[in-house]
């Protein structure tokens, strides 16, 4: 009797054990499922900023919707909030920053979160409504930079460049900041303690003598970096490749990869030439 009893419990604890991890399995949703199913589309947060990023993922939205995935796109006005969001569960995945960004952010937050894989680079321009050229910067002439410090290396990249800065000898371009700068002939004046998003109102309102704006601010205020800008990066060996990002594991999943290949397709990368003009360019 007792062995019956024995065999008879073990028997619905197994079924037990087996329904739940049919029923997790099945119950799996977002970033988490293992298939994708075109009648049933499962529906993916993913935040991003406004241009060209959330541009970009409304152009591939109608095309995912039929393998199985509905975006919903969260925008964003800042960089910081993407981030932590992510790694807080609050989003899925994000498209907004490039590595060195991403690098930072991780170091200054102890994020877990990850590169899943480039899609595009915005060329870093600087602005000015006083010069044409750079060689008409007076001495002692004020730059305005923002407080992004994965954009100070860009920055002073673009003015070594052009030979108005020198970088310690040494010092990696890319992580390098205004302590950095070994020679200054001009006596450049750096103010970098300003919010991304508020630069395209400095160039604007004439304040500064040389300002920097990140594309996707130029472009959303109809400011081409093409045009508009006294110098622009080269597209060129550019490690500013902006990336989609997720939590640490979602990376081969499924969502992540279907999403990713579709923001790295042919066709993407065609309507990305056609409607930036050279402002935002396929990676």
């Amino acid at each position: 009797m007792k062995k019956l009893l024995a065999l008879a419990t073990a028997f619905i604890l197994t079924f037990t054990l087996i329904g739940c991890s049919s029923s997790s399995s099945s119950n799996k949703g977002g970033i988490e499922v293992e298939s994708l199913d075109p009648n049933k589309p499962v529906t993916v947060k993913i935040g991003a900023t406004n241009v060209p990023h959330a541009e970009l993922l409304e152009y591939i939205a109608p095309k995912l919707e039929k393998e199985g995935i509905k975006l919903d796109i969260v925008t964003y006005q800042d960089y910081y909030l993407p981030n932590k969001n992510l790694a807080e569960k609050e989003i899925d995945l994000n498209y907004f920053q490039h590595v060195p960004f991403l690098n930072n952010s991780i170091k200054e937050n102890g994020y877990k979160i990850e590169d899943a894989g480039s899609v595009h680079i915005e060329p870093i321009g600087l602005y000015s409504k006083k010069v044409k050229n750079l060689s008409d910067l007076s001495d002692g002439a004020t730059v305005l930079v923002s407080n992004n410090k994965a954009e100070w290396g860009r920055v002073l990249k673009l003015l070594q460049d052009n030979g108005l800065v020198k970088v310690k000898d040494g010092v990696d371009i890319i992580t390098a900041t205004f302590d950095d700068v070994a020679e200054n002939p001009k006596n450049l004046k750096f103010n970098y303690e300003n919010d991304p998003a508020i630069m395209v109102q400095y160039y604007n309102n004439n304040e500064g003598d040389l300002i920097s704006i990140n594309s996707n601010f130029a472009v959303d205020a109809k400011i081409s970096p093409v045009n508009d800008s006294v110098v622009v990066e080269s597209a060129d060996n550019n490690p500013y490749a902006n990336i989609l990002v997720v939590r640490e594991g979602d990376k081969n999943k499924v969502v992540t990869k279907k999403i990713l290949e579709y923001l790295q397709s042919e066709d993407t990368k065609n309507y990305i030439r056609e409607k930036y003009k050279g402002a935002v360019i396929p990676a």
